[in-house]
């Protein structure tokens, strides 16, 4: 494929491959956490036991969340028509309401009103922004495509009057362009001489623990920095049709029990078997960074095997500004 009109006849395609969604109940974390307080998720699991350990009723079946780019009477709308590999870009869009009207009134979540999250098709990188808004609801965002192909937006927000939600749309940048395999599974992550260990399982229908370790030069990162409340953001996207869920660490800054590494623990329950790609940001010596990995998620819990109660959501404390640097 060597052209923008064979990468617009490949989305399409895209689009064909990738139209039958999943059904999954709601999952946004810590897990029970309210949808405004939280990055909206692949929408919620089966039937889990409560926090007690009393069984609580499945969730209404929904859509998981990053599939569609217009839900509940709000749209995600691209403004920018253009972007060219390597430069940087001013990408500009809006999210309209149900009456048709660019929405200028959002929830502020983890210190932002809308996280945009974007990634090439084969999931290979990561962009997590934090775009700035005019008062008539129109967002820019400098954003810079590394190279020709497609790639998957991502607006996680929650509309002052309304639930969270994650909308995506499909961006495109013309040029030779040949598909990567999809990366292999790792649990090991390095960057900038950092290294991220990943342990626990993805399993469906059952909420599990994913504990995340940091070293640096062979040494436990211990004095992690919070960064937008908290001190790791963890994004999972499905692979094929990069299904959305993005939770929330554990544990809450200055509770006298979370600690700022090494390690950060996360529960997360996915909408079907298959492989996943993880994301984790987290900051250190005043820079946000991103490890990645991937993860293969196994077969239903049975029914007689008791699911994992994670614990008790608390209100997340106030984080810093936006200083992600990929």
């Amino acid at each position: 494929m060597n052209t923008a009109t064979t990468l617009g006849t490949y989305a399409l395609a895209l689009a064909v491959v990738f139209g039958g969604a999943f059904s999954a109940g709601k999952v946004a974390g810590p897990m029970g956490t309210p949808a405004a307080e939280s990055h909206s998720a692949m929408q919620a699991p089966s039937a889990a036991a409560g926090r007690e350990g009393h069984a609580t009723q499945p969730a209404k079946e929904a859509i998981p969340g990053g599939l569609q780019v217009s839900q509940n009477g709000y749209t995600l709308n691209p403004l920018t028509a253009e972007i060219k590999a390597g430069e940087p870009t001013d990408f500009r869009f809006t999210v309209t309401g149900p009456d048709d009207r660019p929405v200028t009134d959002f929830q502020v979540v983890h210190d932002k009103k809308l996280h945009f999250i974007v990634v090439p098709r084969d999931l290979g990188g990561f962009q997590h922004l934090h775009p700035e808004m005019t008062p008539d609801g129109v967002w820019s965002v400098k954003l810079t495509l590394p190279s020709s192909g497609l790639y998957r937006a991502f607006a996680d927000f929650a509309p002052a009057r309304g639930s969270a939600l994650t909308l995506g749309t499909d961006l495109s940048v013309a040029g030779d362009y040949e598909p990567q395999a999809f990366p292999q599974v790792s649990r090991t992550s390095t960057v900038d001489g950092y290294t991220v260990t990943l342990d626990g399982e993805l399993t469906l229908g059952r909420a599990t623990k994913i504990t995340l370790k940091v070293s640096k030069d062979g040494k436990p990162v211990t004095d992690l920095q919070p960064y937008l409340g908290v001190y790791g953001h963890l994004v999972a996207l499905r692979a094929r049709d990069l299904a959305y869920l993005h939770i929330h660490p554990d544990g809450e800054l200055g509770d006298g029990k979370t600690k700022p590494g090494p390690e950060i623990v996360f529960y997360a329950e996915v909408p079907s078997v298959g492989d996943y790609r993880l994301f984790l940001d987290f900051k250190h010596e005043g820079k946000v960074r991103t490890a990645d990995f991937t993860l293969g998620a196994g077969q239903k819990t049975p029914l007689d095997l008791e699911p994992t109660t994670p614990p008790t959501p608390t209100p997340t404390a106030s984080g810093h500004g936006d200083d992600h640097n990929h």
